[in-house]
């Protein structure tokens, strides 16, 4: 007689709140979409955001597109988890969704910068996994802006302005990953991914189950 196929234990945890800092251009958003596209346990914060809407993007999947009148409100009534002020426009991450998501078991991914991660570790730091992008050097950063061509070259030097104080942070993340070969970035945060779900913390099903293999 054949052996029975081994069942497979799913137990029960807490969803994960995984941030992806970088310089702009070094590649977080990348990443990103790519970890999104290959694991379906996680899903995208998006954020509220009053910037002018880019012609690649869309309402409500990159960013939700608001007047700086409605962020405040929603700053002011505790509706953001995070806010932050970048390039002259600001940005946030909505609590409710994000809530609901982690009480789920599933995970949320931010693409946000250090003042956001610097918020959210302050308001959950035993929920956060935090990682840094770092590009191999400044030249190949500014390649990478102007290949984006997104940006007019007056933005464009806004942001490798900005670039240099944004990566003084990196010592504030808990894993920290140079762009050089977006594989092998990928492939790194894709494995603390995994190992991070892992935690015996997150998992609260475990002490049911452990009961269960002893009784």
């Amino acid at each position: 007689m054949a052996a029975a196929a081994p069942t497979s234990v799913k137990i029960a945890r807490r969803g994960l709140m995984l941030v992806i800092s970088s310089p702009s251009g070094a590649g977080k958003s990348t990443i990103a979409r790519t970890l999104m596209d290959r694991d379906q346990q996680i899903s995208l914060s998006v954020s509220v955001t009053t910037r002018q809407r880019r012609q690649s993007e869309i309402e409500g999947v990159h960013y939700h597109f608001v007047s700086q009148r409605e962020f405040e409100r929603l700053r002011d009534s505790d509706s953001l988890l995070e806010w932050a002020q970048v390039h002259g426009n600001y940005y946030g991450t909505p609590r409710e969704a994000v809530e609901t998501a982690m009480g789920e078991g599933r995970d949320m991914l931010f693409d946000i910068d250090w003042q956001g991660a610097q918020q959210l570790q302050e308001k959950m730091s035993a929920d956060v996994v935090s990682i840094f992008i770092l590009p191999p050097t400044m030249a190949e950063l500014q390649s990478r802006l102007h290949r984006r061509a997104e940006d007019t070259e007056e933005v464009i030097q806004t942001r490798l302005n900005n670039s240099r104080a944004e990566i003084k942070h990196w010592r504030e993340y808990d894993y920290v990953i140079v762009n050089d070969d977006l594989n092998s970035a990928f492939d790194a945060v894709q494995s603390i991914v995994k190992a991070e779900r892992l935690r015996r913390d997150r998992r609260h099903g475990l002490f049911d189950f452990v009961e269960g293999l002893i009784a």
